[in-house]
């Protein structure tokens, strides 16, 4: 997959008139290497934690330029935190399932959500291109048990977590 993207990129980049870098393609790898949603903020601790000489500066560009290449997909995860998909080119029509206690976040495709959009959108006179839905919900194990092992898990590990409501 990541060789894929990192081929798709590179005719990109030089049908832009731009240059290939090994900071751009260390930066790529890293992004491609899991399938976590992240920030820019987490993406720079990743580039650090792996020893990736680039500068912030290089991991906005690259990551603008993976989203202009339709590479990479930018979507709203709430908290105006723009939060980038790494997943969307497998499957560009997926939803987000986000707790607002723990800030984790699943996703999930449904068929019978894809043909109520296919049904909606053409009643309305619409071709359906593309669907995102974000559901925000409530941890049931924590309303239950009163722990939750995701927002255990991410306050240990420094992540952000949902602004109370």
């Amino acid at each position: 997959m990541v060789e894929e993207i990192q081929n798709k990129l590179n005719e990109f980049v030089k049908s832009k008139g731009l240059r290939k870098t090994p900071q751009r393609d260390a930066i790529v790898a890293c992004i491609f290497a899991q399938d976590e949603h992240f920030t820019a903020d987490e993406l720079w601790d990743r580039v650090r934690s792996a020893n990736i000489k680039a500068s912030r500066a290089t991991i906005y560009r690259t990551l603008n330029l993976l989203l202009e290449a339709k590479l990479l997909h930018e979507i709203d995860l709430g908290e105006d935190t723009k939060t980038y998909d790494p997943n969307f080119h497998d499957s560009p029509s997926h939803n987000h399932l986000i707790c607002i206690d723990c800030g984790k976040v699943l996703e999930f495709e449904d068929s019978h959500i894809e043909l109520l959009n296919d049904c909606i959108t053409r009643r309305m006179g619409f071709r359906p291109k593309q669907q995102s839905i974000r559901i925000e919900a409530n941890c049931e194990k924590l309303r239950t048990s009163g722990s939750c092992p995701s927002l255990i898990e991410a306050r240990l590990n420094g992540k952000r977590l949902p602004k109370k409501r």
